[in-house]
């Protein structure tokens, strides 16, 4: 077997050409990437959910907008916190509650009282569901030509507008994936 090297922590955002309507124009955060899968979650899918409506003693805690994202098509009926801490908390000031996923990125155990890490958050995300691949199964789709892989900005978690996302990651790139963000929603009326 070849050795996978990992793309934890990095973006995943779908080409134009991606025909799956699940990952239309996503933009997928790697939460772990490793010989066994790989797992991460849909930053620019918000839905008309309220945090609040599903897991209310986070919902003062969670970004705007304060709604539920799907986090991809595995799993709809479970949740998951993302949550950057300022200053990527360092590792003998880690927040109980809270593991390091890359950077300042980090998973939040929703299990745990809010009030536990709400000093140390900076931005919350909750996701209903995740984005899945069995061994090999994200590779392949790579060599095909699915996903553009691009670093992540602690930023892109929280982003005001995920609506606008996907085209924002792809203007900050320095190459000629930032004329990609041009490409329009419709080819055809091109």
């Amino acid at each position: 077997m070849t050795e996978v090297s990992s793309l934890t922590g990095r973006l995943l955002v779908a080409t134009p050409a991606l025909a799956d309507p699940n990952f239309d124009r996503a933009v997928v955060l790697l939460l772990d990437h490793d010989e066994e899968g790989s797992l991460g979650v849909v930053l620019n899918r918000p839905t008309p959910v309220d945090v609040g409506d599903i897991l209310e003693g986070w919902a003062e805690l969670a970004g705007e907008p304060g709604v539920v994202f799907q986090g991809g098509p595995v799993a709809l009926d479970s949740a998951l916190g993302v949550a950057v801490i300022p200053g990527g908390g360092s590792v003998d000031r880690t927040p109980l509650g809270w593991r390091r996923v890359h950077g300042a990125i980090g998973l939040v155990d929703l299990e745990a009282p809010p009030e536990l890490l709400a000093s140390a958050l900076g931005s919350l995300r909750i996701f209903a569901g995740y984005a899945g691949w069995g061994p090999g199964q994200l590779e392949d789709e790579l060599a095909e030509g699915a996903w553009y892989v691009v670093e992540s900005e602690p930023g892109d978690v929280s982003s005001p507008s995920p609506e606008r996302l996907w085209r924002e990651v792809l203007r900050r790139q320095r190459s000629e994936l930032a004329m990609v963000a041009t490409y329009p929603d419709d080819p055809s009326l091109n």
